[in-house]
């Protein structure tokens, strides 16, 4: 998976959520033998988000999205969940850094309410 797009893409992800959050704990989860590497989760205070790699995608899910304002129109997926809200990106889209960035810290705002 090295040097391709999702790697990429998951790499430049993790460190705007640094960039949002420098005191963010990155843990792998949910360790299986279909993704032994697990599923990259990011907290501060609560969960912010996870990323999932899938086979046309990278899924960024933002476990309480349904209550953060995305004036930037960055979720577009999960749209319908009651709490989560999720930010879908196949290969050569575009992620607006700067509201991502507001994004990962009304998360963590939200988290330390």
């Amino acid at each position: 998976m090295a040097g391709d797009w999702k790697s990429e893409t998951v790499d430049r992800v993790r460190s705007l959520i640094v960039r949002a959050e420098p005191d963010v704990v990155e843990e792998a989860k949910w360790r299986k033998e279909s993704n032994p590497e697990g599923v990259p989760t990011f907290s501060r205070d609560g969960l912010i988000c996870t990323v999932e790699t899938y086979q046309d995608k990278v899924k960024l899910t933002f476990a309480k999205g349904a209550s953060l304002p995305d004036p930037a129109g960055l979720f577009n997926a999960g749209l319908d969940g009651g709490s989560r809200r999720a930010i879908d990106l196949r290969e050569g889209a575009d992620l607006d850094e700067d509201a991502f960035v507001a994004l990962v810290r009304d998360a963590v705002a939200l988290n330390q309410a």
